[in-house]
């Protein structure tokens, strides 16, 4: 059986990684380090690296007391610094999630790296200052790597609050979000005006409307993007259940529909980070890996859609 004639799914992708996964698991670190080389982009403010891949928490890390699902988030959690994960995103927004995060944190290893954004999710001044302190605590960090304004929310307050704290060094980056395509035009607008380090949006390869005017914006403007949603919530994976991987995908280094979907998005210049969320480990290795190696040209981006489009 030659190489075009293995169509690969990614949950037989999965079944076979597993296996490989607990072999790498027991190299040490720095064999892992040297093995592979993550794929990094540039944050412009600053030419900072940043790896293409990120780890979302909504919805993933809301563990709460359940000491089984913070169990689990744990091995997910240092699967992700594993395997050259450096950007962690979340919100007070996200329930408990920021809590877990700090907690676990505690006890990760090899996590030197690590590049913390969060989100203020209020109205007013003090409210904004009062809830991104709470954010440190829980995370226990005495400045955040980057700070967002959650879905433009009470923006014009929080920017100023966050252009103080900038210049004060409580943290270094600072950015707005938006999310599943929702208030592109005042987003657009914010951009043109403001001066902002990062800029959060959803883009997937059903949900290509940022290619339009946000991504062409960000690189004129000059602020790093990070991705959400490059999943599109779980339902990119409907569409393919059952369908096999296309044989061509091994030209971009790609062995699963997770791998093509997260190494689409992350293959357009302008796309700093994406950060896609899971729960679970067998996940976590699968959207690591699409950091690592080849990405698609334009010409194959095209033929990506153009698969995709078809089933």
């Amino acid at each position: 059986m030659n190489q075009k004639d293995i169509l690969i799914s990614r949950r037989n992708f999965m079944i076979a990684l597993g296996g490989a996964w607990a072999t790498v698991s027991l190299m040490p670190p720095s064999l892992q380090a040297k093995s592979r080389v993550a794929l990094k982009r540039a944050i412009p403010s600053s030419d900072e690296l940043l790896p293409i891949i990120g780890l979302g928490t909504s919805r993933t890390f809301d563990a709460g007391d359940n000491q089984a699902a913070r169990s689990q988030l744990a091995v997910v959690l240092q699967a992700f610094f594993e395997n050259a994960g450096v950007l962690i995103d979340s919100s007070p927004m996200y329930r408990s999630s920021e809590s877990v995060i700090g907690e676990l944190l505690k006890t990760t290893k090899n996590k030197s790296s690590l590049f913390t954004a969060t989100k203020v999710w209020t109205d007013g001044k003090q409210s904004g200052i009062r809830q991104m302190k709470e954010s440190m605590r829980l995370w226990g960090v005495d400045k955040f790597d980057l700070m967002q304004i959650h879905n433009l929310r009470d923006w014009k307050t929080h920017l100023g609050t966050l252009s103080e704290w900038k210049e004060q060094g409580k943290v270094r980056y600072i950015g707005i979000t938006t999310s599943h395509g929702r208030s592109h035009a005042e987003l657009e607008q914010v951009m043109k005006t403001e001066s902002l380090d990062f800029v959060q949006f959803t883009y997937n390869i059903d949900n290509r409307i940022a290619e339009q005017r946000l991504l062409p914006l960000a690189a004129d403007r000059g602020m790093a993007t990070l991705i959400n949603r490059p999943f599109q919530r779980g339902s990119l994976f409907g569409k393919v259940k059952g369908k096999p991987l296309p044989s061509w995908a091994v030209e971009f280094d790609c062995k699963s529909w997770g791998q093509y979907f997260l190494k689409f998005v992350g293959s357009h210049p302008t796309v700093t980070c994406s950060i896609p969320a899971t729960s679970k480990v067998h996940h976590m290795v699968d959207n690591m890996a699409a950091g690592f190696g080849r990405l698609p040209d334009a010409e194959m981006r095209n033929r990506m859609i153009r698969h995709f489009e078809s089933l």
